[in-house]
């Protein structure tokens, strides 16, 4: 039986964007799974039309939501999570849920207390207003272009905002700012948990999660006795996943999965 394997999407962004990576690792032998977050619909369009079923969507949602899959599944899976998705994929490892975990420049845990401008500024179309806790935030291309794309060709950024932006919940993102006050932050992650091996990437470019941020978190688990390792891709913007430079980062994180929970491998539940 073929090892599972969950993808986890970020925020703005539809599952639909880790399609070749569902590829690329069924190829590789794994039973490859990329579910939406708790509200998103089957497509990119779809989700844009009914935005408000996100509204009031938050980290502990989302996890609830991808735990509640993960449940269905045969055997523990891998989980490979990308910005908010990266931060979830951490929470199912630290929780039991996962065999392994990679968290593609993750949004921070709580602990992570570094906050370079082209965050804030990233973070911005949700921040300037109290009212969007509660409510869905679209950004606009230019606003992609900055967050995501500031690597890319104007052109080649907004082909991907057309192909894959889906407004996003705000909630999540006020979670982050309250979590060091939040004694309950559904950012927290059990950083000595007794987990299997977790490999945390940054991106030297990156506005939305900046490499520094993602180096943080990998900080943190300097008390653990478990596996965990960090990589920086050079270069690169937080669209390193979904970008035309995809599958340099996708072959990277595939030969570390492989290393670590091969294809083949199966821990059937009871």
């Amino acid at each position: 039986m073929s090892t599972p394997l969950v993808l986890i999407h970020g925020l703005w962004v539809h599952t639909d964007a880790w399609r070749p990576w569902h590829r690329l690792f069924t190829d590789a032998g794994y039973t490859t799974h990329a579910p939406g977050w708790t509200g998103d619909a089957a497509t990119p369009a779809q989700t844009r039309e009914h935005a408000d079923a996100l509204n009031g969507v938050g980290v502990a949602e989302i996890t609830h939501g991808y735990a509640r899959f993960i449940a269905t599944l045969p055997s523990r899976p891998i989980v490979i999570g990308h910005s908010f998705g990266g931060l979830v994929a951490q929470k199912l490892l630290a929780d039991g849920l996962a065999e392994a975990a990679v968290a593609i420049s993750p949004a921070p845990i709580k602990g992570a207390t570094k906050l370079p401008w082209a965050q804030i500024r990233s973070a911005l179309p949700v921040l300037r207003s109290s009212r969007n806790k509660g409510r869905t935030v679209a950004l606009s291309p230019g606003q992609f272009r900055y967050a995501f794309g500031n690597t890319l060709s104007r052109a080649e950024a907004r082909e991907l905002y057309d192909a894959y932006a889906i407004p996003g919940p705000g909630r999540p993102v006020f979670e982050l700012t309250a979590a060091k006050k939040d004694p309950q932050s559904p950012t927290e992650v059990d950083l000595h948990a007794a987990r299997g091996p977790l490999l945390i990437t940054g991106a030297s470019h990156d506005h939305t999660v900046p490499e520094v941020v993602s180096r943080q978190a990998f900080g943190l688990y300097s008390g653990s006795s478990a596996l965990t390792e960090y990589h920086a891709f050079a270069g690169r913007g937080h669209s390193l996943v979904f970008d035309s430079g995809w599958e340099d980062v996708a072959q990277y994180v595939l030969r570390w999965v492989s290393q670590q929970v091969p294809a083949g491998h199966s821990d059937l539940r009871p």
